[in-house]
């Protein structure tokens, strides 16, 4: 087995018309990463880390969504579930790969199981980490507020991020930073505004029912922190109930930054169940 491979870091495709940032590694079974949705958030910023390992055993395809990072942010679009998993399966069909393994953190997941129910032949296995149930009803933490009501400035990314991490002393002056500017980039407060506060967001479509949910048939894999205050770990247990064929790894010291937190455990857990 290699102990390093090259990442394709900053690759472009477009993908039903939009330009398209994603990273690529690695040969073997398909595997895309969807990120999770806090402000200056990425593709490489969730998954960075994560890639030359994994791209060890898979073909790594790591998406920047539409109208986040670097992917292109078209005027007028109307931001939900929908958006998001049209833009992942035209990704898929762009960069020609068919049915693929599933990596989805926090809002990332969210689109995973959109992706599993409405193009089950997407999807052979999938990993959601840190993802709770958008149902209508669906409760708000304090520190899920935090993350919709950001507002930037170099403090309140640096409160943030500290609630997403167990251990507050991984965010680092450097870290802070590089997720600050990115949330103040031409146009990206704007649109992270209007994918969660603006006046059409009733029309926006994030729920999922119950009865959804009970139709996924691919095999799922649940990873939770145990620590994590942004989605809590009974969210995960909710999931658990609901999915056919899921099973659930609670780890201890973690808030929901399971890939960073516990790396080396996180990708030993994923690539056994993806290769199953």
């Amino acid at each position: 087995m290699p102990t390093s491979v090259k990442v394709n870091r900053g690759a472009r495709v477009v993908a039903d018309g939009v330009e398209t940032r994603y990273h690529s590694a690695g040969d073997g079974p398909p595997l895309v990463l969807l990120h999770g949705s806090g402000p200056g958030v990425s593709s490489w910023s969730n998954w960075g880390a994560s890639i030359p390992a994994l791209a060890q055993r898979f073909r790594v395809v790591a998406i920047d969504m539409v109208g986040f990072g670097e992917t292109e942010r078209p005027d007028g679009l109307r931001y939900g579930s929908k958006t998001w998993t049209d833009h992942v399966v035209a990704v898929l069909e762009a960069l020609n790969i068919g049915a693929a393994n599933f990596i989805g953190n926090s809002l990332g997941g969210t689109v995973t199981l959109h992706v599993a129910r409405r193009f089950p032949e997407r999807v052979h296995r999938f990993v959601l980490m840190g993802t709770r149930l958008m149902t209508p009803d669906a409760p708000m933490t304090p520190a899920l507020h935090a993350v919709r009501d950001y507002e930037p400035s170099l403090d309140n990314m640096r409160d943030l991020l500290r609630m997403f991490a167990y251990d507050p002393l991984i965010v680092s002056d450097e870290l802070v930073a590089q997720r600050y500017e990115a949330s103040v980039g031409p146009g990206v407060h704007v649109t992270y505004r209007a994918m969660f506060h603006e006046a059409d967001r009733r029309g926006n479509d994030y729920p999922m029912t119950e009865s959804d949910v009970r139709s996924i048939q691919a095999p799922a894999l649940l990873l939770h922190g145990r620590d994590d205050c942004v989605i809590p770990p009974e969210e995960a247990w909710k999931l658990l109930h609901l999915l056919p064929e899921a099973e659930l790894h609670i780890l201890p010291k973690c808030g929901h930054w399971l890939q960073i937190e516990a790396a080396s455990r996180f990708n030993d857990i994923v690539t056994e169940f993806l290769l199953r």
